[in-house]
């Protein structure tokens, strides 16, 4: 049974048949029951490996409008191609909003048809048309200056609407620059350099039942004030008759010696003692591989190179 498994791994389990009552051949004389290799049934997992929680929010009715009163934080959270969307999208309609302000005021003024007469000074020289009014706003928005467009001191209006200019773009800039920055700045990546082992197991050390499970750093760069918690997501039952479908129960991995605090720069065991205290004290080997329940990791930590805070979220599962 273990070669099967090492040949075929964690996805298949190993059933024990008989010839009776099924269609297989009869078995011969000394030959054993019949091993046959069944798929196991995937189990939905409430975080998978890669740290993401498998919820989804319902019923939500009016409570999405929450969404947009924080507005930036929304958008921090939104994926890459969205964020790109959104970014020239707003640009886009800013820039053609503000050139239409400049062209509107050189039709009223009638700028557009006296551009070439020699006396006369109109509002921004130069702009004969929306195109032109475009590449204004660019200049001015830009800070380029190239010397040939410019506003004149004859238009009041054009002077409000260039203070205007210059207080909306600073406020799209921050709003849009900074929400980039964040974005970017996010250590999700630092967690593909973060390695947990694929199974926790179980077994004595010190003379004492414990589940233990390794996790590494694979960057040279260290991380600052490093802690670690696991915490228990199992379905139950209280004596009043609830039902709690995710009750979430802390497992001591050091807490009260401080084996918790990680000095990240080689691969640790981290440990859980199955004692009196623990949720698994009441458990064997064949109610814990029948059980549903699902371990999760959190590591936290301060990296070292950007003075992020960082968290990782991975699953554990136990090897018996």
């Amino acid at each position: 049974m273990s070669a099967l498994r090492r040949k075929f791994g964690d996805d298949y389990q190993v059933v024990t048949t008989s010839s009776s009552g099924s269609g297989l051949q009869p078995q011969g004389p000394g030959q054993g029951p019949q091993q046959q290799l069944v798929p196991k049934k995937k189990r939905q997992r409430f975080v998978d490996k890669n740290g993401r929680c498998n919820v989804q929010h319902g019923n939500l009715g009016s409570e999405t409008s929450r969404y947009l009163s924080d507005l930036f934080t929304t958008l921090v959270d939104l994926k890459w191609r969205w964020n790109l969307f959104i970014f020239i999208l707003t640009y886009t309609v800013a820039w053609l909003f503000m050139a239409s302000m400049w062209w509107v005021i050189a039709y009223t003024r009638g700028d557009l048809n006296k551009a070439h007469v020699g006396n006369y000074t109109p509002c921004v020289a130069n702009v004969y048309n929306f195109p032109s009014a475009f590449l204004f706003f660019i200049e001015t928005e830009a800070t380029i200056g190239y010397g040939y467009r410019y506003i004149t001191d004859k238009c009041p209006e054009g002077i409000i609407l260039f203070l205007f200019q210059s207080i909306l773009g600073s406020i799209v800039d921050a709003f849009l620059i900074g929400c980039m920055f964040i974005k970017m700045s996010q250590p999700k990546k630092r967690a593909e350099t973060l390695m947990f082992s694929e199974h926790a197991v179980i077994s004595m050390r010190d003379g004492k039942l414990t589940l233990m499970f390794r996790v590494g750093n694979l960057r040279n760069s260290h991380m600052v004030s490093a802690q670690i918690r696991c915490k228990l997501l199992k379905s139950r039952q209280t004596p009043e008759g609830e039902f709690l479908p995710l009750d979430q129960l802390e497992l001591d991995v050091g807490f009260s010696t401080g084996a918790d605090q990680l000095f990240l720069v080689s691969p640790l065991t981290i440990c859980h003692v199955i004692d009196a205290k623990s949720p698994f004290y009441d458990l064997s080997q064949r109610s814990m591989q029948s059980e549903q329940f699902e371990i999760v990791v959190i590591l936290e930590g301060i990296v070292e190179t950007t003075g992020l805070l960082y968290g990782k979220l991975t699953p554990i599962y136990i090897w018996i």
